[in-house]
């Protein structure tokens, strides 16, 4: 029995002691980041940037793979079937991790079964503005306003089931606001139409709307995430506005196939956080709008949890489906 024990005993150091000479070799040959969108948007950057850092760092090419279709869906199921040694992971959003769960009748994927949760890289608020005919300067006064004149303000998004549309239809939730969805295929028709007045507002990702701000063709009233944002420091959040516990924006993080190995996964997520320390990766994103995060694979596991629960609140809550 003596023996046996020690048998195990030593089977079990050898198991670890390979596992951490994996992860300690690791990379062994290229790696790709699976995007799921297309060319040139902020998931694309922010995959490009850490996979840049990543080949300086280990010497590994770093190829980014974009597989968009479907909010995300297509590329997602891709990068869940990939081999699990760590040589192939996904730059994921709220759309696919925290909204399409619940947004989709089915998914060739799960959301939190089918992956390892690495690192939370960066999170970008929405902004919420308003044309500026719109009589109203703040929060209250647009709440107020949309109130007594019920069903005839409208807001634009880029999609049914964007950020964009559920940040608003949580807002009107959370405060009774009266205000209209008009769906659109992108953010420029939004930007558009806002500056011309034929509709009243959005909460749309700040980047494309903050140069109209400060030339002053629309007016800003809130940032919808937790914190304020470095990009316009002089704007209150919508917690700060009067509806607390108000928390929304577009977030990014890595993930990979689920039987990744754990060491394997925290090697990179440490490497994600180092990467996002570096001055010029926090000045670049900070361009973008974007706030560099870098968590444990666990935090950004909760978070995933917790933005799925939120996110299907508000769908149910706002009817929202789609096939």
């Amino acid at each position: 029995m003596h023996a046996l024990r020690t048998i195990a005993a030593i089977a079990a150091l050898l198991a670890v002691t390979g596992a951490a000479d994996a992860a300690q070799a690791y990379p062994t040959r290229p790696i790709r980041i699976v995007v799921a969108y297309p060319p040139a948007g902020a998931t694309d950057i922010l995959a490009r940037i850490i996979g840049q850092k990543m080949n300086e760092a280990w010497g590994q090419p770093v190829i980014v793979e974009n597989r968009p279709g479907a909010n995300g869906n297509i590329g997602t199921e891709y990068a869940a079937r990939a081999t699990p040694d760590g040589h192939t992971f996904l730059m994921t959003t709220a759309g696919p991790h925290g909204i399409n769960p619940s947004l989709y009748r089915k998914l060739g994927y799960d959301a939190v079964k089918d992956f390892a949760a690495v690192s939370l890289v960066a999170l970008v608020p929405n902004i919420l503005v308003v044309n500026n005919a719109l009589p109203v300067k703040d929060v209250q006064g647009l709440i107020a306003y949309s109130k007594a004149n019920p069903g005839k303000l409208s807001y634009g998004t880029p999609g049914a089931g964007s950020t964009a549309h559920l940040s608003m239809e949580l807002f009107k939730s959370m405060t009774g606001a009266s205000l209209v969805h008009v769906p659109y295929k992108g953010s420029a028709g939004v930007l558009t139409d806002i500056m011309g007045g034929q509709i009243a507002a959005t909460m749309d990702n700040i980047p494309p709307y903050l140069p109209q701000v400060k030339a002053g063709k629309i007016r800003a009233l809130a940032i919808s995430t937790a914190k304020r944002s470095p990009a316009i420091p002089e704007l209150p959040t919508v917690a700060e506005a009067g509806v607390r516990g108000y928390s929304s924006g577009a977030w990014f993080g890595l993930v990979a196939p689920a039987a990744t190995p754990k060491e394997v996964v925290a090697k990179l997520s440490a490497e994600t956080a180092r990467i996002l320390q570096l001055p010029d990766v926090k000045g670049r994103l900070t361009e973008l709008g974007a706030e560099p995060i870098g968590s444990t694979p666990e935090q950004f596991g909760a978070h995933i949890k917790a933005e799925i629960a939120k996110w299907g609140k508000v769908i149910r809550e706002a009817n929202v489906e789609l096939q």
